[in-house]
C-alpha cells in the first residue's frame, strides 16, 4: 500500500479524498517548481517568461462577490511574479465528484476582480470525463479576461512520470493509479481483448460463485445479500464479490467471497480470489475482533493475511486467499475455484467458531445476482484490496 493511502487511512474519515491529494500536489509542486513550470508551458498556460517568485496555497478562502449567494474556497492559487508582472491561477480539482452548481462561473468572477494582476487563469482538472465546452475562452465573457483550460489527471500524471525518480513523485504517481487517476483516453490491446472476452469472464465468475457455494455460503453465515457479485462491486471496488454483514442493519462487521484484485495498477499482477473478514473503526467491538484477528494471524500465519489490523481509523481485516495464478495449471478452472471457495468458507467458519466468543447474526436475505438489483452500498465497507 502506498505511504499515502496509509496517511489517509489515518486520517479522519470525513476528510475529503480530494482535498487530501490537493495538499499533497500542491507540496510537491511548491518543493519543485521547475515541474510545475514545466506541465503549464505544456499544455501552453504559460510562456516562456522567467518567473523570479512563484507562491503556491490550498483551501484558500475568498469572500463572494455582490451576486454570490456564499463565500468560496479554492483548492489551488498559483501566484507567479517576474517582479514587474503578477499571474494568477486558479485550480478546481476533482477525483470522483462534479463541479458544484456554478462554482467554475464564481471561481471565474473572482478572478476577474482581482486587481493589479496581468493574466488570470481559471484550470478545471478532473479524473473523470466532465466536459466543459460551454465555457467559452475568455470564460463568461468577463472583464477583465479569464482565460480558462480544462485537463485530467491522467496528463499530469503522464507528465510526472518523467520525473519518476523523484521519491515523492514516485508516491504520487503510485496514489494516483490507487485511485484511477492515471488512465488515458485511449483503447490499448488490452481493452480490446476486454471488451471481447467480458460476457465469457463474467460467465466463468459466475459459474463459481452459483449454485452450491452460495448455498454453502448461505448456510454457513446466514445469508447473501440482495445484489451481491453485481458489475458495480467490480467498477468501484475492484472486486466480484457475495457477501453478508453480522452486525444489524450496518456494515460494521462482514465477510465477501469472490474476486479481489480486479483491475490492477500493473498489468503482471494477477487477482487474487478468496474470503475476508471486516470490520469498520466505528464498530463498538472493534478492539475484541482485531484481538481475535491477531491470534488467528499469529497461529496461521501462512493460511491467513492481515490488512490494517493496527491502523486506525481505517476498515480492518483478514484473508484468506489465493492468486490466481495459482489455478492456472488445472485442467478445469472453474472446479479447482469452486472448489478452493468451498475451502475458504469452512476455513471462516472454522476461525469464527474457535477464536470469536460472540454470536454473529448473518442477514438472512434471497440469493439475488443480478447487477441491477444490487443495494446502494455507498456507506459499505471499503476496498481493502491492497495489504
Amino acid at each position: 500500500m502506498s505511504l499515502f493511502t496509509n496517511l489517509l487511512n489515518l486520517h479522519s474519515p470525513s476528510k475529503p479524498r480530494e482535498d487530501f491529494f490537493t495538499e499533497i500536489v500542491a507540496y510537491f509542486l511548491s518543493l519543485n517548481n521547475d515541474i510545475l513550470l514545466d506541465w503549464l508551458k505544456h499544455h501552453s498556460i504559460i510562456n516562456d517568461d522567467n518567473y523570479s517568485s512563484i507562491k503556491i496555497s490550498t483551501q484558500q478562502e475568498h469572500k463572494g462577490i455582490e451576486s454570490h449567494t456564499e463565500d468560496s474556497r479554492l483548492d489551488i492559487v498559483i501566484e507567479l511574479s517576474t517582479g514587474l508582472t503578477t499571474d494568477v491561477i486558479f485550480i478546481e480539482s476533482k477525483i470522483g465528484s462534479k463541479e458544484g452548481w456554478e462554482q467554475l462561473k464564481k471561481y471565474a468572477d473572482i478572478l476577474s476582480n482581482l486587481s493589479n494582476i496581468r493574466h488570470r487563469i481559471l484550470i478545471y482538472i478532473t479524473r473523470d470525463y466532465d466536459p466543459k465546452e460551454e465555457i467559452k475562452t475568455p470564460a463568461f465573457n468577463l472583464e477583465p479576461k479569464v482565460i480558462f483550460y480544462q485537463l485530467r489527471w491522467h496528463q499530469f500524471y503522464t507528465r510526472l512520470q518523467q520525473h519518476s525518480t523523484d521519491i515523492l513523485a514516485k508516491e504520487i504517481l503510485t496514489f494516483m493509479r490507487n485511485n484511477k487517476m492515471s488512465h488515458t483516453n485511449q483503447f490499448s490491446s488490452v481493452d480490446l481483448l476486454t471488451m471481447v472476452n467480458y460476457n465469457k469472464t463474467l460467465h466463468l465468475m459466475e459459474s463459481t460463485l452459483n449454485d452450491e457455494v452460495q448455498h454453502e455460503f448461505k448456510q454457513a453465515f446466514g445469508g447473501v445479500i440482495k445484489g451481491a457479485a453485481s458489475r458495480t462491486q467490480w467498477k468501484w471496488d475492484e472486486r466480484y464479490i457475495i457477501y453478508t454483514h453480522f452486525s444489524p442493519s450496518t456494515w460494521d462487521l462482514w465477510c465477501g467471497l469472490g474476486y479481489f484484485g480486479l483491475n490492477p495498477s500493473n498489468l503482471t499482477d494477477y487477482p487474487y480470489l478468496g474470503i475476508f473478514l471486516q470490520v469498520s473503526h466505528r464498530f463498538g467491538q472493534r478492539p475484541k475482533i482485531i484481538e481475535s484477528m491477531q491470534k488467528i494471524i499469529n497461529d496461521k500465519p501462512n493460511l491467513w493475511t492481515p490488512s490494517n489490523l493496527k491502523v486506525l481509523p481505517a476498515w480492518s481485516g483478514i484473508f484468506y486467499r489465493k492468486s490466481l495464478k495459482d489455478f492456472l495449471s488445472e485442467e478445469n478452472h472453474v472446479s479447482a475455484i469452486k472448489l478452493f471457495f468451498q475451502e475458504s468458507i469452512k476455513e471462516l467458519k472454522t476461525v469464527q467458531e474457535q477464536y470469536f466468543d460472540f454470536p454473529w447474526k448473518g442477514v438472512s436475505i434471497e440469493i439475488v445476482t443480478e447487477a441491477d438489483k444490487e443495494e446502494d452500498l455507498d456507506t459499505s465497507p471499503s476496498s481493502i484490496a491492497e495489504v
